[in-house]
Formats: structure tokens, C-alpha cells, sequence
């Protein structure tokens, strides 16, 4: 049929006929050839520049810009413009309208959050991980990035004393962690208990309205936020009071456990925190692990905040009884240094995955389990998710255990010294003895009656005054929170450059404006 079209060819109109091309922007915008890669190392050295001279050299923890204004002043910022510009051009205006107010973390006085300065050889792996791409769910997506998340892994679960058949995963972060958890805690619970594969029959009623999880009233919130998410409801919790060191009254918990057996409730789990967030308490794991034994729960151990312990031989004893844990959540960008996100989720049997995977013959086929292949989306409750693994193996990699091990013991060590300072200010107060590296105290101001003494409202109207007044300032930027329903400052130090001067320094701040405050009369006398 020489010289005859087929009918595809005949629909297809002229324009059809010539190959596409590529847009002009392309050559420049992407990494693989020799122009993208030149200017891929143009902007890498331009983004450099202006992270060191618009931020990692600037004074002081924060500018003190106030919100109002910062919405003010973004507001005029173009987000999708007609037009690009050079990226040197939209560099620099990212370092005077964004990093320039941007928390400074590596900063002596910023000493408010869980929020960690990052090793250099983890951003150096972040730069790797971003430019690589790679996504996590199946192995043809990202071949060597999915063994090495294996590897990591193991040597996480070594380092917390897991068995052989421990298995996990790579998370956002504890939130991330906890939830993935308390979803495997209530479906293994159900499938004991009532015989029912919630996966795909759902929460039958008896499960619906009667499982019921155990945590301490200083748990995260995220015990509450899980309940929700997995369908049980916020009430489901059950919080159980701390004593006098802020961990879980063990006493309390045994009569509430009983009591949840006398109304005819299901507790499925025992949420124990290894660092809570305000005083970085550890409860006590091994009693919990009894508990749970005794009574087949299922004990996850949230240990965001207190998991660094386990890489140092001094620390490693306050968490004496976490390898008896089903599951444990640990977050690395916090006192591991990494840059965010960066979390684990630990699982003492890995056989119980069983209750979370899925296979999609696009991405998951059930040929590849039986191969052995490690696609990583039957682990996880997200499908694309970065290669975050990286930047923990660098970071160990160049500074060694004991490298890490020392920041992390450097940092204990200064809350303890803080506090004895605080001790011997009489107008401030320490609020619990630190057990990690979170100190919690408060400024006592003197309402006429004596030194250090005031009402409540005082002490909140203060207190509070003086947080906001020093973050405003851009001297330190420090936390709040409540102890015992009264207003209370927080240092959380993870950083290992700070020093004990550097503290005093801070302590100075808060004992100037308290004192400054109270020559206000105003701020005593309507308290």
C-alpha cells in the first residue's frame, strides 16, 4: 500500500508531524547536561553564599520582626511572576525578605525548642539527597538509597537492643512515628481480641467504642492526635497522673488499669515517653514492660526527644528497658542533629507489618515480595517520601559514635549546670531537676510581700511579659509552657556550642526585664 496513509497518520494534523521541543527554560532548570549541571554549581555556590552572609553570620538568635510585619512586607513578594528572573536576583531576595528573619537555631540564645542545629556533614547530605531525588516506596524508584534505609535500620535497632526480625522504617518525624505505632498497636490488639482484621473489615463496634490507650498526663500530644486519626476518639485516651520526678505514677497506672477492666474496656496500649517535652522525663520503661507483658499489651515507646541516649555508654542506662518495647519512635533531628525531617519508627517483630501492607501491581507487585525486593511503601503510612536516611549515615560516618555520643552527653551536662545557677539566683525559681537536657524555671516577682514572693497572676502576667519582650528584641528566644497551671520559662539546649557564659548571658536577660517589669507597677497591680 505504498503511498497510502494509515488512518492514524490522516487524523494527525501538519503541526503533529514535527517532533516537540523542548521548552528554552530547560537547558538551564535541570541537572544531566553540560549547561544544567553548570548551572546547578553556579546556584549552589550563589545559595551558599547567601545562606552564610544573610544568615549563618548574623548576630543574635532572631531579628525580632513581629508577624503583622512580616505578612506586610511578603505580601508584596510575587509568587508565580509571568517571567522569571536570574536566580541571583530571587536568591537575594529570599536572604533579605526570608532568611534574614529566619531563626538563627545555631545560636547560643536560641534555647527554646526541640528544634536542632544540623551537623555540616548532614547538610552536606541533604544537598545529595535533594539533588538525587530519589523516593523511598519502591526499589526501581530508588535502588541503593532503599538497602541503605534497610541498613540504617538494622543498625538502629541494634543500637536500642532489638532482636534478630526487628524491622522499620524512615518517618517525618515522632508524630509520623506514634501514629504508625498505635495504628499497628490497635489492628494486632483487634486481631487477638475480637478476631477481626481491621485493615479490611474496619473497627467493628466493641472495638469502636471500647479500646482504650494508657500514656502519662506529660505524654506528647500526639497519643491524643493519633486516637483521633485512627478512629477511636480523643477520649480513648486515658492519661494517667506523673509523680514526683513528672514520670507516669505507676501506682496510678495499676488502678486505672484495673478500673478499665471493672467497666468492661479494652486497653490495647501503653504509650511510655522517653523525654517529655517540657522537663525530658523518661518513664520508667522496664516496670512498663512488665505491665504490658503481664496484661499482652502492646508498649510503644516515644522516644523523640530521649532515644540520643542510646549512642552514648554513659546515657544509655536511663533507658533501661526500651528493648522490651513493640515499637519505638525516635526522631534524629533533634539531639541526632539532623536537618528536618529526619525521624525513625523502630518495630521489635517485623512480622507484624503484616498488618499495614498492601500490594499495587504498579508500584508493589506480590512477585517482588516473594524476590525479595525491598520496596519500602509496604512499611510506611506515606508512598513518596525523601531519602532521609542519608543524612544520619554521613553524619555517623564523620563524626563516629562517640563524636556524636559527646554533644549529646555535652548537652546533658550543661542543663545540669544551668540549673545550679538558677539555684543560686534568688529571683528565679527551678521549676524540676533536669534529667536530659530541658530546664524549666521561672522569674519570682515580688509583690511587696517579701523576695520571691507573688500571686499567680503575677507570676503569669511576668513571665510571659518577658518571653515575648525578649524575643522581640532579638535577644534569646526562649519557651514557654505552664507547671502546675502557673506560667514558666524553658531552656531546651541542644546545641553543643553553647556555653555556660552564654547561658548566664540569658539568665541575665530574664532577671533584667523581670526586674524592669516590675518597676511597672501596672504589670504587678493588674495581674
Amino acid at each position: 500500500m505504498t503511498g497510502q496513509r494509515s488512518a492514524v497518520d490522516r487524523d494527525r494534523s501538519p503541526a503533529a508531524d514535527a517532533d516537540p521541543t523542548p521548552p528554552p527554560t530547560a537547558a538551564t532548570a535541570f541537572l544531566g547536561g553540560p549547561d544544567g549541571n553548570a548551572a546547578y554549581a553556579d546556584a549552589i555556590d550563589r545559595a551558599r553564599d547567601v545562606l552564610l552572609e544573610s544568615f549563618a553570620t548574623s548576630a543574635g538568635p532572631y531579628a525580632g520582626t513581629d508577624h503583622e510585619t512580616l505578612r506586610e512586607r511578603i505580601a508584596d513578594l510575587q509568587v508565580v511572576p509571568d517571567d522569571g528572573s536570574s536566580i541571583e536576583d530571587t536568591l537575594e531576595t529570599v536572604a533579605d525578605d526570608v532568611l534574614a528573619d529566619s531563626v538563627r537555631v545555631h545560636d547560643p540564645g536560641c534555647v527554646a525548642h526541640l528544634h536542632c542545629p544540623p551537623t555540616v556533614p548532614a547538610l552536606a547530605a541533604e544537598l545529595l539527597l535533594s539533588g538525587t531525588n530519589q523516593s523511598m516506596d519502591s526499589f526501581d524508584q530508588a535502588p541503593a538509597a532503599s538497602v541503605l534505609e534497610e541498613r540504617v535500620v538494622d543498625a538502629c535497632c541494634d543500637l536500642f537492643d532489638y532482636p534478630t526480625g526487628a524491622d522499620g522504617v524512615f518517618t517525618g518525624g515522632g508524630t509520623e512515628s506514634n501514629f504508625l505505632g498505635l495504628l499497628l498497636a490497635r489492628d494486632w490488639y483487634c486481631e487477638r481480641r475480637f478476631d477481626r482484621d481491621v485493615q479490611t473489615e474496619g473497627l467493628g463496634p466493641e472495638a469502636a467504642s471500647d479500646l482504650r490507650l494508657l500514656c502519662s498526663d506529660a505524654a506528647h500530644f500526639t497519643a491524643e492526635q493519633a486516637a483521633h486519626h485512627l478512629g477511636l476518639g480523643e477520649d480513648a485516651v486515658v492519661s494517667v497522673p506523673t509523680d514526683g520526678d513528672r514520670r507516669i505514677d505507676l501506682e496510678a497506672l495499676d488502678s486505672t488499669l484495673e478500673r478499665l477492666d471493672a467497666d468492661g474496656r479494652h486497653p490495647f496500649a501503653i504509650v511510655a515517653t522517653a523525654g517529655t517535652t517540657d522537663f525530658g522525663s523518661i518513664d520508667p520503661l522496664a516496670a512498663l514492660a512488665d505491665r504490658a507483658a503481664d496484661r499482652d499489651l502492646w508498649l510503644h515507646v516515644d522516644a523523640a526527644y530521649g532515644g540520643a541516649c542510646a549512642i552514648s555508654d554513659r546515657l544509655r542506662p536511663k533507658l533501661e528497658g526500651i528493648n522490651r518495647a513493640d515499637s519505638i519512635a525516635v526522631d534524629f533531628h533533634k539531639l541526632f542533629y539532623q536537618p528536618i525531617s529526619c525521624g525513625a519508627f523502630l518495630l521489635r517483630d517485623g512480622d507484624r507489618y503484616r498488618h499495614l501492607e498492601r500490594n499495587a501491581a504498579y508500584l508493589n507487585p506480590e512477585r517482588d515480595d516473594a524476590a525479595g525486593v525491598p520496596n519500602l511503601v509496604s512499611k510506611s503510612t506515606r508512598t513518596t517520601r525523601r531519602f532521609d536516611a542519608l543524612k544520619p549515615f554521613v553524619t555517623f560516618n564523620a563524626l563516629g559514635r562517640t563524636g556524636v555520643a559527646d554533644c549529646v552527653e555535652y548537652v546533658c551536662e550543661l542543663a545540669d549546670a544551668v540549673a545550679d545557677e538558677i539555684r543560686t539566683e534568688p529571683a528565679l525559681e527551678l521549676c524540676c531537676d533536669p534529667e536530659l537536657s530541658a530546664v524549666v524555671f521561672r522569674y519570682r516577682p515580688d509583690d511587696g510581700s517579701g523576695p520571691g514572693s507573688s500571686s499567680t497572676a503575677a507570676v503569669d502576667r511576668v513571665n510571659r511579659a518577658i518571653r515575648d519582650e525578649l524575643l522581640a528584641d532579638g535577644k534569646a528566644i526562649l519557651a514557654r509552657t505552664e507547671v502546675d497551671g502557673t506560667a514558666a520559662l524553658k531552656l531546651t539546649l541542644l546545641n553543643p556550642r553553647t556555653t555556660l557564659s552564654d547561658l548566664r548571658g540569658v539568665l541575665e536577660a530574664v532577671v533584667d526585664r523581670g526586674e524592669a517589669l516590675e518597676t511597672d507597677r501596672e504589670v504587678i497591680d493588674s495581674a
